[in-house]
């Protein structure tokens, strides 16, 4: 266990210091912060609810559960249970671009979210998966850049974000089997 908090440390270092230049300081604080994002997500939420036909009803109705279900699991479970602190109370000289709060790191929520939602959309609309997926990964990188979490926290998130959406996806395909609603 020790080995990998001293892999997840450098990884760390890597990405938050020696990766750090004038652009991803001023992009990833913007990237991370959930507010400068949440009009567009509402926005494509109600294309979606209203204007994208009955796939696209289900998929807005589904990723309010997933994410509900996903984003309280993780931040009221998980993080409680690793009990894992955030590298910018722990390590020395992190280059915090953010607030750092007193909440513990593992899972990251910001990944859990993103990469349940990149799953879910994925799963409704293919061609879309590379985009929503590099749109995650950069969320999801842009905690540890902005100096609060570690690489193995955001991996953490998406993994359990994904594994969310495919519980998801599979109860939806169950229900869509015995239903046959599209």
């Amino acid at each position: 266990m020790e080995a990998l908090q001293r892999i997840d440390a450098a990884l760390f270092k890597f990405i938050n210091s020696d990766l750090s230049n004038p652009v991803t300081d001023k992009l990833m604080p913007f990237i991370t912060e959930r507010d400068n994002w949440f009009i567009f997500y509402v926005l494509i939420w109600l294309y979606l609810f209203f204007y994208g036909g009955r796939k696209g009803k289900i998929a807005s109705v589904l990723i309010l559960i997933l994410i509900l279900i996903s984003d309280q699991f993780s931040d009221n479970i998980l993080k409680p249970l690793v009990n894992r602190i955030r590298p910018c109370h722990t390590l020395p000289d992190v280059r915090l671009l953010v607030g750092c709060t007193d909440s513990f790191s593992f899972p990251s929520i910001h990944a859990v979210n993103n990469f349940a939602a990149a799953t879910l959309f994925s799963y409704f609309y293919r061609d879309m998966k590379y985009f929503l997926f590099t749109g995650a990964f950069v969320v999801g990188i842009s905690r540890v850049f902005c100096g609060v979490h570690y690489p193995f926290d955001v991996l953490g998130g998406a993994i359990t974000g994904v594994i969310f959406a495919l519980i998801i996806i599979y109860f939806w395909k169950f229900i869509n089997r015995r239903l046959k609603i599209i």
